[in-house]
């Protein structure tokens, strides 16, 4: 077990026993849902993996120390610090958050990277960053980082905002399999689908489990995406978020924002144009997610 690391004692014990453990991203709590949304989410997604049979394991860095199982207390601290006082991490992040001894969440990307070495398979979260509307030279860490780290991501497909067709091409090219969790096609993070194939549809944890058991039998150090649609209760029709997202970026472009702080704002658009219903289906898809991975993980370790 990584020594460099701080290990909840729950996580530490499940780890050495073999049993099902899931990784958590912190970033929803410091930067993506406003407080208490926030921490009652992150509660929720640790709870409902509790009910499957798993163990959560929430990421992030304390005063520069990675810390891999968050206590309540801890996401509180989180939520509290806020964007002002945590850094978001991602791959080239890590070292200055360690080094400075400072605050992080971790990203989709830094957390693949801290499950890996903590050694756990699973890891269950939103949307995974992907190719801007666009701006097809700006690409998500997460994109690269599913390509060489073998974790197995468990996602309401990409942020809908983004180039899903271009998202796709770079997933292939880095060599992931992107599976649709009782679908045939890619869900749209709000939407259940996007209308674009998936490399392979599985309908049980079993077969995820059979897919992981062949990367690591075959040596291969690419991640697994899986893909599972957004409740249908909790879903946005496709047309409904489709306009709000092209409004929100046309008033991204006009306001000439680019770069990272592009999905910050055009969330927040979408959130604005849709009255909300743009969150709760976030919330309802983490915390499927987070049930569909406990399933997956409970396989795995069986």
């Amino acid at each position: 077990m990584n020594e460099t690391l701080i290990f909840a004692p729950e996580v530490r014990e499940a780890l050495a026993a073999g049993g099902p453990v899931v990784a958590l991203e912190s970033t929803l709590i410091t930067h993506g849902f406003p407080y208490p949304a926030n921490v009652e989410t992150a509660l929720a997604m640790e709870r409902v993996i509790r009910e499957q049979g798993g163990v959560p394991a929430t990421i992030a860095v304390l005063d520069g120390q990675i810390t891999v199982g968050l206590s309540a207390e801890q996401i509180e601290r989180l939520a509290a610090l806020g964007q002002a006082g945590v850094r978001k991490c991602s791959r080239r992040d890590l070292p200055i958050v360690v080094g400075l001894r400072q605050h992080g969440a971790t990203t989709v990307a830094g957390t693949m990277i801290v499950a890996h070495m903590a050694g756990i398979e699973v890891f269950a979260t939103g949307g995974i960053g992907g190719v801007h509307r666009g701006h097809p030279e700006d690409v998500s860490a997460d994109l690269i980082e599913l390509g060489r780290t073998p974790i197995t991501v468990v996602c309401a497909g990409a942020k809908s905002i983004l180039d899903l067709p271009l998202t796709l091409e770079v997933l292939e090219t880095q060599g992931v399999p992107v599976l649709g969790y009782g679908t045939d096609t890619l869900p749209a993070f709000y939407s259940r689908s996007s209308g674009l194939p998936v490399d392979q549809r599985v309908d049980t944890p079993e077969q995820v489990a059979a897919i992981v058991a062949a990367r690591r039998r075959l040596g291969l150090q690419h991640g697994t995406l899986v893909t599972v649609p957004v409740p249908e209760e909790d879903a946005l029709p496709n047309d409904e978020a489709e306009r709000a997202i092209a409004e929100a970026t046309r008033q991204a472009e006009a306001a000439g924002i680019h770069g990272k702080a592009v999905t910050p704002f055009v969330l927040a658009k979408v959130l604005e144009l849709t009255g909300g219903r743009s969150q709760r289906a976030n919330i309802a898809a983490l915390v499927n997610n987070a049930r569909v991975a406990a399933q997956i993980a409970r396989a795995i370790a069986g």
